[in-house]
Formats: C-alpha cells, structure tokens, sequence
C-alpha cells in the first residue's frame, strides 16, 4: 500500500523536488518500509533512512540494500545516544512509538481505539547531531516518530535547511512544543500539508504564529499532517 498507490510516487517526487535535488543529502527519521526514501532516491538525494522497527528493517533492506545512494540506519533517533525501549503495534507498525506519554494520549482518542501496543523492544539511540556529523548536513530532514518528535529535535544544536515533523490533534500541545524548538533554532518559515495529501495547506510560507493559528483551525478536524519548515 505504501509502494504502489497509483500516482502517489510521481505526486511525491514533485512535492519533494521543493527541498532535495542530486547530490543533496536526506534524513528520513522513522523510514518505516522505504516510500519516501523511493521518491528521494528518484530526485538524485543520497538518503540516510533510520529506521529502529526489525519488520520495517527488513523490507528496507530487501528493497534498497544494493542501492548505493540509500544508507540504513537500524537506530533510533533522540535527545542524547544510548538505549531505549520502542513499544510496537503489531498491527499498526506506523504507530509503534518510544514515548509512553503520547501512547497514553492517542490511546484516549476516538481514532486510536483499536491500537493496541502490544510488545516492545530495545533500540540503540543516536542523535541528529551525530548523523549530520556521519552523513553530512542534510538538505531535509523528515521525523515521523510518533510523538518523539521533540526529543529527536532536542538532539540537534544547529539549523539544517528543511524539516518536516508530524502534527496529530490529539497531541497538539507536543506539536507546538516541537515548532518552539524548531523556531529556537534559526529563521524558519512554516507550512502545513494534511493527512498524505502532498499539498501545502496555505498558499503562502507564514511565521510561528501564522502557523499555530493555522493549526488551531485544523485542530477540530481531527487530521493528521506534517508540519514543514524552511531556512528563509
């Protein structure tokens, strides 16, 4: 389903084709089974795909392993390197998450009902600050970790040129949480793009506030999305 939506790749490529061209390096913060890595891969971005799940690993490994633009990364990102423990969904892989907090805030909301986080396991921990000093600084930066995103953020001490983090209403206090780290960081313009729709939600890159009140009235729609950051 993540691979073979019709259009969805052609769709992604030109959303992306934005921030990432050849010879650019990308970060793809919870890769899960590869369709961003794919779309990058097309626009000539060498991808650093970190990835902690060993279900997702293994399809990331079937697919790109021989690729030499793609390196894989079985760790995952947060604050300082070390151990943690990763709670899985068995099935709802996508939802697996380190932070216990924002599994028992979604857990309340209506549309995670069913999820159950039924198993766990341990993760070794680097940092974004190690990665850019492995890899290179990135041109973008995609963290889509389940609620970890402020951690994952709170291990970066410079600007890089783009980001994308995930927004779910039911977590809206973390999310503004994590866009305060971000605008500490540098001169940061901002947008929003709903569910997987690879759209901009507002015609015009806004400031912080611009963009809380552009939350704010998503908010009650109950969607998902990403929020997006660029270098002014």
């Amino acid at each position: 389903m993540y691979h073979g939506i019709p259009g969805r790749h052609r769709r992604m490529v030109a959303f992306y084709g934005r921030f990432l061209g050849p010879g650019d390096v990308a970060f793809d913060v919870g890769a899960h089974v590869g369709s961003r890595v794919r779309a990058w891969r097309k626009l000539g971005a060498h991808v650093v795909a970190i990835e902690p799940q060993p279900d997702c690993l293994r399809v990331l490994r079937l697919l790109f392993r021989r690729d030499p633009g793609v390196t894989i990364a079985p760790v995952a990102v947060g604050a300082a390197p070390g151990t943690a423990r990763l709670g899985l969904s068995s099935a709802t892989p996508t939802v697996s998450s380190m932070s216990p907090d924002w599994v028992g805030t979604v857990g309340r909301d209506a549309g995670f009902s069913r999820v159950r986080w039924d198993r766990s396991v341990e993760v070794p921990v680097t940092t974004l600050d190690a990665l850019v000093a492995e890899h290179g600084e990135p041109a973008f930066c995609k963290i889509d970790v389940e609620g970890f995103e402020l951690d994952v953020l709170r291990g970066l001490s410079r600007p890089v040129r783009a980001l994308s983090f995930e927004y779910l209403p039911p977590a809206h206090d973390a999310a503004l949480a994590a866009l305060d780290l971000v605008d500490g960081l540098g001169d940061y313009a901002y947008n929003y793009s709903p569910v997987e729709t690879l759209r901009f939600a507002s015609d015009a890159w806004l400031d912080a506030d611009g963009l809380r009140a552009l939350l704010d009235r998503y908010r009650p729609l109950g969607r998902s999305g990403d929020v997006y950051a660029r270098l002014r």
